[in-house]
């Protein structure tokens, strides 16, 4: 690249803005024609994208890339296929954008309402998984925004494969190439020029580490929807049946390991810690999970010490800690302390309790009798998500279509001015 860093992020930035006024007035079938031509550019690119990807699977061998990270970056038959679903399934969603609501007359004549619209500019910043592409791609498209991706360097080849797909789509749809450009740079200074463009970008997504997310937040001029950690816990209740929980639990931790909704912490009610953490445990260790343990835990399973540490880990590994605690209130004392705020669920058939959780733990997702790792866009009905957020302004939780809009009040009227009575 013979252009500096910032002069490229700025070439894409311009672009990008004059490329959202097209994309936010194009019409739901020409954003789904371009959804459908670019699923299928997927189908057909398959041998493509297997191997761009085992170059950066290779690449990331060779670096000493942590399983989990793989684990992410792999780009397996079924990823490719869940590409392809997420593509029809935003295409054939609603679209939000354009639509009116709460209309209303005012005592001076006027009608006030409000109607969805594009954010504009979105840049997402993510690391490792290559589907986060088309996730964010397909997202940004059917509601009516312009996008600026990305990709971690460890993933550059699939990006890139993923990218000329995408292109594809828009170009059978008839719309500009700069609606999804996908960043080519590795360097890091990329992230830094994304982030401290108002004049071209109106919200920035990011995706990854910690050390990410803290430095976006900390350093971006643009306003950020962040996720941070998914330290996320099961609560086994005193009224939990429990081979109901042990399916749960099981399920929340081993599903995948590496996704964000995956059980860290496992709390058990002193009442039936007895009768479930043998049995739950056995099936952890048969699965390769390694067990920390708080002391009252491991005087029932053998079990690693926990340390306070462990309390506020996102492990995304074959790992998981485990407390015994005095009922409701020490459970939710405890998510609320140590948890991230992203998922946490409670296994129970007492109503009371149950509600009492859904109302009392500060999560963007509380479930009830359900596995953490069912917090995904896809499984809410999404079609894909660009990310889950744990903030309170804006969006909340797994972020899809309406997430990336917005509103604006609209007004109309036939002739009244103020000050005077309506005629």
């Amino acid at each position: 690249m013979t252009e500096s860093v910032l002069d490229y992020m700025t070439r894409l930035g311009r672009a990008a803005r004059q490329a959202s006024r097209i994309i936010g007035r194009a019409s739901t079938a020409q954003k789904n024609r371009a959804l459908l031509a670019a699923a299928n550019a997927l189908d057909a690119a398959r041998a493509e994208l297997s191997a761009a990807n085992e170059l950066d699977l290779a690449a990331g061998r060779a670096n000493g890339l942590e399983p989990a990270m793989l684990e992410r970056l792999a780009l397996t038959p079924a990823r490719i296929d869940g590409m392809i679903v997420g593509l029809r399934q935003v295409a054939a969603l609603p679209d939000p954008v354009g639509a009116i609501r709460d209309m209303s007359y005012r005592p001076s004549g006027i009608q006030v309402g409000k109607m969805r619209v594009p954010l504009g500019v979105v840049g997402i910043i993510y690391e490792s998984r290559p589907n986060v592409t088309i996730d964010a791609a397909s997202l940004c498209l059917k509601s009516g925004n312009a996008t600026i991706l990305r990709g971690g360097s460890e993933a550059i080849h699939s990006n890139r494969a993923i990218a000329a797909c995408i292109q594809r789509g828009l170009a059978e749809a008839d719309l500009p190439a700069a609606v999804v450009q996908v960043v080519e740079t590795t360097d890091r200074a990329a992230v830094g020029a994304l982030i401290t463009m108002p004049e071209f970008v109106d919200v920035i997504v990011p995706r990854g580490g910690k050390g990410l997310i803290e430095r976006v937040s900390r350093d971006a001029r643009v306003p950020v929807i962040k996720h941070l950690d998914g330290i996320c816990h099961v609560y086994v209740s005193a009224h939990a049946e429990l081979p109901k929980a042990q399916r749960i639990a099981f399920n929340a931790k081993t599903y995948r390991y590496g996704i964000c909704g995956a059980m860290e912490t496992l709390l058990v009610d002193q009442a039936v810690a007895q009768d479930f953490l043998p049995a739950m445990a056995a099936q952890f260790r048969e699965k390769g999970v390694e067990l920390r343990g708080c002391q009252r835990t491991r005087a029932i399973i053998e079990a690693a010490e926990a340390t306070e540490e462990d309390w506020n880990t996102e492990y995304l590994a074959p790992i998981l800690s485990i407390r015994v605690v005095d009922g409701l209130d020490q459970a939710i004392e405890h998510i609320n302390r140590h948890g991230s705020h992203h998922t946490d669920s409670i296994v129970s058939e007492h109503q009371g309790e149950t509600r009492r959780f859904v109302a009392e733990v500060d999560s963007a997702s509380v479930m009830i009798n359900t596995p953490t790792c069912f917090a995904d866009g896809f499984e809410y009905g999404l079609g894909a998500e660009i990310g889950i957020s744990t903030d309170k302004l804006h969006a909340r939780g797994p972020v899809g279509l309406e997430g990336l809009t917005c509103e604006k009040y609209i007004v109309v009227g036939d002739g009244q001015l103020r000050g005077q009575e309506p005629v």
